[in-house]
């Protein structure tokens, strides 16, 4: 959200980034130390070394012709596949790379905002000078001595490595007991909010109701309001039926789509039409 700024809390190391919201609402994000980020990176080496292999390979016919040409052309795609590798894949799996997809780390923003694009790019920038001078030994460095575990690229860039939970589906009739979902019935739709809502925005809205009752009237207005917007821009609905919905109702009902049990159709739960 907007202002929100991580916990300043003693010296020394964290094991979690704890964000604090204008309305008085905490969450904290499990960070991934230098031990975990150095793994998914090694994954990440393997899949450059895979994927220069294949090109390699391709450039290897033409050598056939001109051998300086070929060598030249591979410096330069293996350079450019570095550099783009890594901020291709967090761009579009929203902070995650190979390796930090299969041991379930992500990149995300050190003040609880949405990552952008400058951000991914910048850090990923940053990989030259981390890297020096072998063996990211400067990046490395910089993880183990700094309290939230950034290495340079992420000092630039203001971001974080976080360790996504395990997601537990939560009881659902706590956050929106006896309430119809109108959102459920346009199920393309459901779908599409499942695909795109980050699971770190879908947390933060899960705790937001389960919290609902201890925040300002005020507050607790302008908070939802926010939470529903991002929802809405994620997976946007038809305007005749997001109008006739709350912004509280609409966070219940989008937290109730992204978190349901496997078969449970939530239409069913309420009042009959």
């Amino acid at each position: 959200m907007p202002g929100n700024n991580p916990e300043i809390g003693p010296p020394g190391k964290a094991s979690v980034l704890r964000i604090r919201t204008p309305e008085g609402i905490e969450f904290a994000l499990p960070l991934a130390g230098p031990f975990s980020r150095m793994l998914a990176l090694a994954i990440d080496f393997a899949a450059i070394a895979a994927i220069d292999s294949i090109l390699q390979k391709i450039l290897g016919a033409l050598a056939i012709f001109a051998e300086d040409l070929s060598a030249g052309l591979h410096v330069i795609v293996y350079f450019a596949l570095t550099l783009v590798y890594a901020a291709a894949c967090e761009w579009f799996w929203r902070g995650q790379t190979i390796g930090k997809r299969l041991l379930g780390l992500r990149v995300v923003d050190s003040r609880g905002l949405r990552l952008e694009p400058a951000q991914i790019i910048v850090r990923n920038l940053m990989r030259f000078l981390d890297g020096l001078p072998l063996f990211y030994l400067v990046g490395g460095a910089a993880c183990v001595f700094n309290r939230y575990y950034q290495r340079l690229g992420d000092l630039a860039a203001g971001t974080v490595v976080i360790r996504t939970p395990q997601v537990v589906a939560p009881d659902l009739d706590r956050i929106a007991p006896g309430k119809y979902n109108t959102l459920a019935e346009s199920r393309h739709l459901a779908a599409r909010l499942r695909q795109k809502v980050t699971p770190e925005l879908a947390r933060i809205g899960l705790e937001a109701l389960i919290r609902r009752d201890r925040l300002d009237p005020a507050a607790r207005l302008t908070f939802f309001a926010d939470l529903a917007r991002r929802f809405r821009a994620a997976a946007p609905y038809p305007e005749e039926v997001a109008e006739q919905i709350s912004d509280e109702q609409y966070v219940r009902d989008v937290i109730a789509i992204i978190y349901q049990p496997a078969g449970r159709d939530l239409t069913l739960h309420g009042p009959e039409r």
